[in-house]
């Protein structure tokens, strides 16, 4: 009777729980995401059309790249890399060296240049980083040098207001020769040498001491392909020019010279890579009266300069 008079009375009493559904129900789902995240939000399409232009865009041309470091080891090399201002971040000098005249010679260049750490390292540590070369108590660390990218040679010549003057090196593998092409761009006024990724000279310290400082100016490309550099050079209207020993002209009548050119060099041995010489838009010889069979890539990439910039004037 009692549960009757309870069941039938108005007054709340316990009522059966519902687990907490109810509360969970309220609860709040987090934060808001903002219109661009919540579907069938103009915001949210917007951001998703810009999202599919992106992905249709072409990727950003990479850079040049970054070469890898290098040690010149040896007290004589040093103080040459010193002299001829080869980029460096450390000079490693061995405890308790004999202090000769090339030691403090390569420690007075070193504080002078400034920006370059001075680091007293014992024997074996020297040993390990030169993999046990002669390296007489002193290595100079050179960092990677900083490649351009070949279009950025043309747009340079073009915010100077000139013809593109280029000079790119197909084959050549001593870093000397590389050096002094360099040298050779920046005497006559050129805006850059490309080189090929792989199988090709880079710009070591052997090439920067050939270049006698003129590196530091004259900026040097690296190309993934040559082929495909030199064809984006064409198609951005710059003249592609090989240097070829049976070339079907001689170099002083190539009015081409003129205006924007790429000169394109070969090895010594081998000359052009058949793909590249296919490539070039002129094959030009450089007369040699006295019978030499050929010319290193430095003086010949010299003599094709001299006569462009003997036209330019």
């Amino acid at each position: 009777m009692a549960a009757n008079n309870r069941r039938m009375s108005g007054k709340k009493g316990a009522q059966v729980g519902s687990g907490g559904q109810r509360r969970k129900g309220l609860e709040g789902k987090g934060p808001t995401p903002p219109a661009e995240m919540r579907k069938k939000h103009k915001a949210n399409r917007i951001a998703n059309a810009k999202a599919k232009q992106a992905a249709r865009r072409p990727a950003p041309r990479g850079r040049g790249g970054k070469g890898t470091s290098e040690m010149v080891v040896g007290r004589n090399p040093v103080v040459e890399a010193l002299r001829e201002g080869v980029p460096a971040s450390t000079l490693y000098v061995q405890q308790f060296i004999d202090n000769d005249e090339r030691v403090r010679e390569a420690l007075q260049l070193a504080a002078e240049r400034g920006g370059i750490n001075l680091m007293e390292a014992p024997r074996p540590e020297l040993d390990r980083m030169t993999n046990g070369l002669n390296h007489q108590g002193l290595v100079l660390q050179v960092p990677p040098y900083e490649y351009a990218h070949p279009e950025d040679l043309v747009a340079a010549a073009h915010d100077d207001g000139e013809d593109p003057l280029i000079v790119a090196l197909d084959g050549v593998t001593d870093p000397r020769n590389l050096g002094a092409v360099v040298r050779s761009v920046s005497a006559f006024g050129g805006h850059g040498v490309v080189v090929p990724e792989r199988r090709a000279a880079g710009m070591t310290a052997g090439a920067w001491k050939t270049s006698a400082g003129t590196a530091a100016r004259t900026p040097v490309a690296r190309a993934t392909n040559l082929t495909r550099a030199l064809e984006a050079y064409k198609k951005a209207g710059v003249v592609v020019v090989g240097l070829a020993a049976d070339g079907e002209v001689e170099v002083g009548e190539l009015e081409a010279l003129d205006g924007p050119v790429v000169i394109v060099v070969g090895s010594e041995g081998k000359g052009l890579s058949r793909l590249v010489g296919e490539t070039c838009d002129f094959r030009v010889r450089i007369p040699m009266p006295g019978g030499a069979e050929s010319l290193n890539a430095g003086v010949a990439a010299g003599v094709v300069l001299y006569e462009a910039a003997r036209r330019r004037a």
